[in-house]
């Protein structure tokens, strides 16, 4: 039995409406930054918040693989 998301499933459009608000009042108090550039990029295309999914899928593959005890 896995215990992990095999398929992507986007998030619900709403929540990420509400990322970038936050993000864009963040900005504006703050200034921007690398931080809110990458979450403004996640809450725009869809591919990159797919290949950000990928890379956890794969680093969480690789630490399971590693933290076998037999």
């Amino acid at each position: 039995m896995t215990m992990y998301k095999e398929e992507f499933k986007d998030y619900d459009a709403k929540k990420i409406a509400a990322k970038l608000k936050q993000v864009l009042e963040f900005e504006a108090k703050y200034g921007e930054n690398d931080t809110s550039r990458g979450w403004k990029k996640w809450c725009n295309d869809i591919n990159y918040r797919k290949r950000e999914w990928q890379w956890r899928q794969n680093l969480a593959k690789w630490h399971r693989k590693e933290n076998k005890y037999v």
